[in-house]
C-alpha cells in the first residue's frame, strides 16, 4: 500500500522497537518505603550536606573563612590602589598619544619610529617645564630668606603693627624678633627635618610614580594593537565585529578627548603667558606652566586658575590683577562658546548635563583621576546604550 511505504524512517523505528519489545512480567515501580529510605541526591554524589542543624560548627567555619577571605581581598586590593591608578593613568597617555601615533604612520613613519618621535618630543616639553619652574622655585625660597629683615621691617611699620603694639605691649617686638630669630637659625629649621623628609618622601614618590607612568604608556602605547585584537578573541566570534567597533570608537573618543583637553590647556597657558608679560606681573613663564597644569582638568581647571592668577597678580599689582582679572574672563566664554565645540566636537559628544554628572561622580570616587576619565567613561557608556541597548529594544516586539 502507498501510504505504507511512505511512513518516515523515524515511525518504522518505532514500529520496529515495539514490535521487538519481549513479552515478560510487568515491572511494577518500587515500595515507597524503599524510595523513602533512598539517600539524598548530594550524599550519593559524594558531597557531604552541611546543615546548619545537623553541623553548624563545619557551617559556621567556612562562613567565617569566605568572610575572611572576602576581607583579605578587600584588603590587598585597596592596597594596590596606587597600582591600579599608575595603570590607567599610563592606558589614558597611551590612547591620547596613539592618535599622533597613527598620524605620523599615515604619513609612511612605521609604528615604532612614531613612538620614539612622540616620546622625543615629550621629554623635550618635560625638560622644559621642569627648567622653567625649578629654577624660579628656588631663586623665589632663597629670595625670600634674603629679604626676610627687609619684609619685617617694614610690617612694624605699618599701622596693623601699631594696634598690636597698643593691643599687647611689649610683648608684640619680643614675639617679632623671636619669629625672625627662629626663621633664620639653620638649627630650628633642621628641627622641623620630619616635616622637610615628609616632604622630600612625597616628592620622590610623585617622581617615581610619574616615571612609571611613562613607562607603562609606553608599552601599552607599543603594544595597543595587540591588545586590542587580544581582547577581541576573548569575545565569542558572532560579536567580534560589534566589539572591534564599539572599541574602535571608544578608544578614538578618549584618545581625541584629551588630545583636545592638552590643546585647550595649552591656549589657556598662552594667555596667561600674554597677559602677565604685557600687565607686567612677576613670573609670566611659571604662571604659563602652571595654567597649563590646572586647566587640563576638565569643568572646573579653567575656573580655578583665573582664582589663583588674580590672586598673585593681586599681590604685585591691585589694577592689573583687576585687568588680568576681565581679561582672563573674557577668554574664558570665548574658549566655553567658540574654542571647547571646535576641539571637542569631533573628539568626543556628550550633553552638558551629563558632563557635569560625570565629572563629579568621577571626581567624588577618584579624585583628579576621575575627573579626568569621567567623560570618556561618559561617552563610551552613552555610545553602547546607542549601538548596543537601543537596537535591542527596537527589534524586541
Amino acid at each position: 500500500m502507498a501510504a505504507g511505504s511512505d511512513a518516515s524512517p523515524k515511525r518504522s523505528l518505532l514500529r520496529r522497537a515495539k514490535a521487538s519489545t519481549p513479552a515478560g512480567p510487568t515491572v511494577t515501580a518500587p515500595e515507597p518505603l524503599a524510595a523513602a529510605s533512598a539517600p539524598p541526591a548530594e550524599s550519593r554524589r559524594g558531597r557531604p550536606v552541611l546543615a546548619s542543624v545537623n553541623r553548624p560548627f563545619v557551617a559556621g567555619f567556612f562562613l567565617a573563612f569566605g568572610a575572611l577571605a572576602a576581607i583579605a581581598l578587600g584588603m590587598a586590593i585597596s592596597n594596590l590602589v596606587t597600582i591600579w591608578i599608575y595603570i590607567a593613568f599610563a592606558l589614558f597617555a597611551a590612547l591620547g598619544l596613539d592618535p599622533v601615533v597613527r598620524r605620523l604612520e599615515r604619513h609612511g613613519t612605521k609604528r615604532p619610529w612614531a613612538i620614539a618621535i612622540v616620546y622625543f618630543v615629550f621629554a623635550i616639553v618635560m625638560v622644559a617645564i621642569l627648567w622653567l619652574v625649578l629654577p624660579t622655585v628656588i631663586g623665589q625660597i632663597a629670595q625670600f630668606f634674603r629679604d626676610l629683615p627687609g619684609m619685617i621691617t617694614a610690617f612694624q611699620r605699618t599701622e596693623f603693627y601699631a594696634w598690636l603694639v597698643t593691643q599687647f605691649g611689649d610683648q608684640a617686638p619680643d614675639l617679632l624678633a623671636e619669629l625672625q630669630k627662629f626663621l633664620t637659625n639653620p638649627g630650628n629649621i633642621a628641627a622641623i627635618g620630619g616635616g622637610v623628609l615628609s616632604i622630600g618622601v612625597s616628592i620622590g614618590t610623585t617622581i617615581s610614580g610619574l616615571i612609571i607612568v611613562i613607562v607603562l604608556s609606553l608599552y601599552f602605547l607599543a603594544t595597543l594593537p595587540e591588545m586590542k585584537l587580544a581582547f577581541y578573541r576573548m569575545v565569542p566570534a558572532r560579536s567580534r565585529p560589534l566589539t572591534a567597533e564599539l572599541t574602535e570608537e571608544i578608544t578614538d573618543s578618549v584618545g581625541g578627548y584629551l588630545g583636545g583637553m592638552v590643546v585647550l590647556a595649552f591656549f589657556n597657558s598662552m594667555v596667561t603667558l600674554l597677559l602677565y608679560a604685557v600687565l607686567g606681573l612677576p613670573f609670566p613663564a611659571l604662571m604659563a606652566v602652571i595654567a597649563f597644569s590646572i586647566t587640563i582638568i576638565p569643568l572646573v581647571g579653567t575656573v580655578l586658575f583665573w582664582g589663583i592668577g588674580s590672586v598673585v597678580a593681586l599681590i604685585a599689582n591691585p589694577l592689573a590683577a583687576l585687568i588680568f582679572a576681565l581679561a582672563y574672563l573674557v577668554y574664558m566664554q570665548l574658549e566655553a562658546y567658540v574654542l571647547t565645540p571646535r576641539v571637542m566636537n569631533k573628539a568626543i559628544s556628550v550633553p552638558g548635563s551629563l558632563v557635569v554628572i560625570g565629572a563629579l561622580v568621577g571626581g567624588t570616587l577618584m579624585g583628579l583621576l576621575g575627573a579626568l576619565v569621567a567623560i570618556p567613561v561618559t561617552a563610551s557608556i552613552l555610545l553602547i546604550v546607542k549601538k548596543v541597548f537601543i537596537p535591542k529594544q527596537d527589534a524586541a516586539v
